[in-house]
């Protein structure tokens, strides 16, 4: 077994980003800016924004955050979005998910103006996506790449089993390993809860993806030996063990499964920390006109 590390592969390519964000900056005179707008006071969110901001700062951009109380009207979150989406000096902007129940996400993700998507959200990034055009792929899923790249796994040819189909890693994941391209050029299976012969599916897979929400959820006889195994779980737990008061636990049963694996990837440490170069990734991009100009 061999550890997928993300803080690994997070430094190396930040440092990359940090280089590119200094080159913006002698060239157009500012630097890349990230906004992040954050509703209520979840505890993950917090944690969350905290260190995308902290990392927008590292490599050099500019970041600032938006706060507004649980109380915000659907209303006045929408037009301050439009504000944003306005502002030329704004390149990149996320809000924080999930937002209070009397605020529909939807229209939100669809607000974002989508050349300023850098979580890569809006239906015309996901169809764009979809067709294997330029576009700002969904910073998880572009995490994910990017660690595959980093340690120079082929992927060619492998059967890839996706577990969990969310319109945020599942099922844009299951698109991307499919396509044409390195990373990719994988035989995919997108399964789910509803999936009747799940564990049989699973048990078939060269690389699991497991993005499902559930503690604990693919265990040692779910994985045959020698699997590449991308956990995307982050499920919190409270905890009397831990200075912060909660622990985190993959979608995986890392202690068990590690031992049967080639590479695995560890919660925490692992493709979390490749979302945040993911969205980096992708305001750099956007601030340099790469995408859309």
């Amino acid at each position: 077994m061999q550890l997928l590390d993300g803080k690994f592969a997070s430094e190396k390519i930040k440092q990359e980003i940090a280089a590119e964000a200094a080159d913006f900056l002698a060239k157009s005179g500012r630097k890349p800016h990230l906004i992040a707008i954050l509703v209520g006071n979840d505890g993950g969110s917090e944690t969350y924004v905290a260190s995308k901001m902290k990392n927008c700062e590292k490599v050099g951009f500019q970041s600032s955050l938006i706060r507004y109380d649980v109380t915000v009207t659907e209303a006045e979150l929408l037009q301050k979005i439009e504000e944003i989406n306005q502002d030329a000096g704004v390149d990149g902007l996320i809000v924080q998910l999930p937002l209070p129940k009397h605020i529909d996400p939807e229209k939100v993700t669809e607000k974002i103006d989508y050349r300023k998507d850098v979580d890569g959200f809006h239906p015309v990034n996901l169809g764009r996506m979809m067709r294997n055009l330029p576009c700002f792929i969904p910073a998880t899923p572009y995490g994910i790449l990017l660690m595959l790249q980093a340690y120079q796994i082929d992927t060619t040819g492998k059967h890839c089993v996706v577990v969990g189909r969310s319109n945020i890693v599942g099922s844009p994941m299951s698109i991307l390993m499919a396509r044409n391209a390195n990373p990719g050029n994988c035989t995919v299976t997108l399964t789910h809860s509803k999936t009747s012969n799940l564990k049989e599916l699973v048990l078939q897979a060269d690389i699991i993806v497991a993005a499902i929400g559930k503690k604990n959820f693919v265990t040692a006889d779910m994985v045959k030996p020698g699997a590449i195994i991308i956990d995307v779980g982050i499920n919190r737990e409270t905890s009397d063990q831990t200075k912060s008061g909660y622990k985190l636990y993959g979608d995986v049963d890392f202690e068990h499964v590690a031992a049967k694996s080639s590479w695995i990837t560890p919660v925490p440490g692992g493709v979390g920390l490749m979302t945040i170069v993911g969205l980096l990734k992708n305001t750099l991009a956007s601030a340099k006109g790469e995408i859309y100009s």
